[in-house]
Parts: C-alpha cells; sequence; structure tokens
C-alpha cells in the first residue's frame, strides 16, 4: 500500500466524527462516534493530515447560522486538540439545490456527492488523492471520494452500501477500519 507524504484521511462530520442526530448545531448535542480519536491519532502517527469535509445544509435550511456551526466547530477541535489530535482544516458546505433559503440555495460543487471540498484540499495542501482515505456513513460521501479520485473510499455503515463493493471499502465500526488502516498503511516518511 501507499506510502505518501502527502496524503490525507478525510472524515465525513455527522455519522463519522459525531453521533447523526438531525442537524447537530450545539455543543448539548454533539456527541463523538466511538473511535473516532483513536482512528485520528492512528492516522496521524502514519502520516496523514486529517480533513473533515462536511455538508451543512443545517444553514442552508435555516435551522442554524453560520456562527453557531463556526461556535460548534470550533468546540469540536478543542476536544480533538485535548486528545493530541490535529485536524488540518474542515471544509464545509452551507448550501442545498432545493431546500436552501435565499442565497442559499444554490447548486454548489462543493456539496457532495460533487468533489468540490476534497478537490480544495488538494489544492490546498498539495495531496496524492490516489493515496489518501474518505470515510463516510453515507453513499454521497463516497461518491464525491470516487469522483475526486481518492485511491481509498471508505463507508461506515451497518447496512451494506447502494454503490458498487468495487468501489468502496465497507465497515460497521470505527475500531475496524482503525485496524484496516494500521495493518495496510506504513509510516510515511
Amino acid at each position: 500500500m501507499p506510502d505518501q507524504m502527502n496524503r490525507a484521511l478525510f472524515l465525513d462530520r455527522d455519522g463519522v466524527v459525531n453521533v447523526e442526530k438531525n442537524y447537530v448545531h450545539r455543543i448539548a448535542d454533539f456527541e463523538f462516534v466511538s473511535g473516532i480519536m483513536d482512528l485520528c491519532a492512528c492516522a496521524l502517527t502514519l502520516g496523514f493530515r486529517i480533513i473533515i469535509i462536511t455538508n451543512q445544509a443545517g444553514i442552508a435550511r435555516g435551522y442554524y447560522t453560520v456562527r453557531d456551526y463556526d461556535r460548534l466547530t470550533g468546540w469540536m477541535l478543542d476536544q480533538f486538540s485535548l486528545h493530541d489530535v490535529h485536524i488540518d482544516r474542515v471544509y464545509y458546505c452551507p448550501f442545498h439545490p432545493t431546500a436552501g433559503l435565499g442565497k442559499y440555495k444554490y447548486d454548489s460543487y462543493d456539496r457532495k456527492p460533487n468533489p468540490g471540498m476534497i478537490l480544495k484540499a488538494r489544492k490546498d495542501f498539495n495531496l496524492a488523492l490516489p493515496d489518501s482515505v474518505l470515510i463516510g456513513d453515507k453513499d454521497t460521501d463516497v461518491m464525491a471520494g470516487l469522483s475526486a479520485g481518492v485511491g481509498y473510499n471508505v463507508l461506515l455503515s451497518e447496512s451494506l452500501p447502494d454503490i458498487e463493493d468495487s468501489e468502496c471499502l465497507h465497515y460497521s465500526s470505527l475500531p475496524d477500519i482503525t485496524a484496516w488502516i494500521a495493518g495496510n498503511f506504513r509510516q510515511s516518511r
């Protein structure tokens, strides 16, 4: 498997970093998925950059504001730091093509399943996408990774994916994904 300096671990937020609870935007409602800190710590020891990519349709729908999102994101990053996990960047898409209100009703290239956020990260960090890993809990996450050219796309789900099995890996827990990463990637130089 790859041994590349500029590889990334792309993480979807809702459903991978935190438990999916319908438009989480308050600290009181945010619950980390079991195993996320261990997964990130493992990836860091192997030389991965960690990048979160998240659709935030709740902003588009008017359920919460960008300021609410920023407050929660800052808190989340602080929690990662307390576990010695550095997140390189969080990219988010506040738009929705049909349910958005006002300026947020927009068909953005950044909204997954489109690859826009991943391609921005590639440019910002000079990433080798074929050597990178994406973990998402929806087929649209994996579709974004495939479209961008991410080499290893992982669906975190207890049910089988709707997309072709050959297009992604499928695991039901973060500890299983951590074991896969630890067993298949070497520390980058």
